[in-house]
């Protein structure tokens, strides 16, 4: 099987679309069943969230406040999960719940396991 990661990403930045706090702990708990039924098929590697803090760093030295560009989409977390194909990765992505949430997104891509410099 090969590795993938799951980000996902929402709008983390605008006040008036974060959730209450009775709205976060649902989310959790739908979050952490999905997380939950991943682990149970042995798919499960690992993830983590991401804070809102950071730098982006470009050509010629610049660098800018944020983990985000012009949009005020950012990644607020991944997971790297195990599946037998892009198609089946996607698939368990699918049951991702932020993808109730309007405008947000969860990509999945392949984890490349062989760089050589």
């Amino acid at each position: 099987m090969d590795e993938y990661i799951v980000l996902m990403r929402l709008d983390l930045l605008t006040k008036e679309k974060q959730p209450t706090p009775e709205q976060l702990k649902g989310y959790m708990e739908q979050y952490h069943a999905w997380i939950d039924g991943i682990v149970a098929k042995g798919q499960f590697v690992g993830g983590k969230g991401l804070s809102t803090q950071g730098k982006v760093l470009k050509s010629k030295g610049v660098i800018t406040d944020g983990p985000f560009a012009e949009i005020k989409e950012s990644i607020a977390g991944f997971i790297i999960i195990r599946a037998g194909s892009l198609e089946e990765a996607v698939e368990l992505a699918g049951g991702c719940p932020i993808l109730n949430g309007e405008g947000n997104s969860v990509e999945v891509r392949t984890i490349s396991v062989e760089h050589k410099l």
